[in-house]
């Protein structure tokens, strides 16, 4: 492509040029004049070390030159920039989005195993540096994924409790249950939440709601445990750790990438 076609690069050529020229201009005016003009005029009363300024007033030239210069920044800037125009980051965002439509699109029905590989990948590169490569947290300095979706997950939340995914209920503190009562809630959540619902799940409920779907956002749907989408919500939110916050994946990964990751981590815990 011919790069004169990019505005911005035109303006800006346009710019350079006339001013390198109203420079010599300019420049070589008053160059000529201080060989054969000679100083006139009022001293203004301070001098330093004998050496005084007369009160002329600026130079014509100079001061409709700089006059005319900074017109024309205010207007490229405000009027001549074209906001709307062609610029490589605005055709490289282009690019980038439509490449992700295509990925998307591609990917949309991918199988399980597909997206476990693909997840693995995602996982390598952005999780493994501070959850592992098998994902148990490396000696707890991270949360151990090989739990997660499982029931012993359940329980060490329970235990431990959960902070830092920024839900207007608050952080989860930990000891809310323990000995059997925490087994019985841990197996049911951890069971899609199918079957009757054992009696100390009370504690849980007055955040997570009676069926555990987490009031409206209120607090994590615990409906999702187990699968990507909870994994992908976790993502999303980013989350306080112990060895620092995880950032939020969110824009960084694509629906589909975010449920290959989730689908990788839960196969962990199932030993896929």
């Amino acid at each position: 492509m011919n790069w004169l076609s990019d505005n911005i690069n035109l303006l800006a050529l346009i710019a350079a040029i006339v001013i390198l020229a109203l420079t010599v201009m300019v420049a070589g005016k008053y160059i000529k004049q201080m060989k054969t003009d000679k100083s006139t005029g009022e001293l203004a009363e301070e001098n330093w070390d004998g050496i005084g300024e007369y009160k002329n007033e600026l130079p014509s030239g100079w001061a409709y030159t700089f006059l005319a210069t900074m017109i024309w920044g205010m207007w490229y800037f405000t009027i001549g920039y074209p906001v709307n125009g062609y610029s490589q980051i605005g055709e490289y965002n282009e690019e980038v989005a439509t490449h992700t439509q295509m990925f998307e699109s591609k990917w949309a029905n991918a199988d399980k195993q597909t997206l476990q590989e693909m997840g693995e990948g995602i996982y390598l590169v952005q999780c493994a540096p501070c959850h592992g490569i098998a994902g148990d947290g490396m000696d707890g300095k991270a949360a151990d994924l090989t739990v997660w979706g499982s029931a012993a997950g359940v329980l060490d939340t329970i235990k431990n409790g959960s902070k830092g995914l920024g839900y207007p209920m608050g952080e989860m503190p930990g000891g809310l249950l323990d000995g059997d009562a925490a087994k019985r809630v841990a197996n049911y959540v951890a069971n899609g939440m199918k079957g009757e619902q054992p009696a100390e799940f009370s504690a849980c409920a007055g955040c997570h709601g009676a069926d555990g779907k987490g009031m409206g956002g209120m607090a994590p749907d615990l409906t999702t445990y187990g699968t990507p989408e909870f994994v992908a919500d976790v993502l999303n939110r980013g989350k306080k750790g112990f060895i620092g916050t995880m950032v939020s994946f969110k824009g960084r990964l694509t629906p589909v990438q975010e449920k290959a990751v989730g689908t990788y981590i839960l196969s962990l815990s199932h030993g896929e």
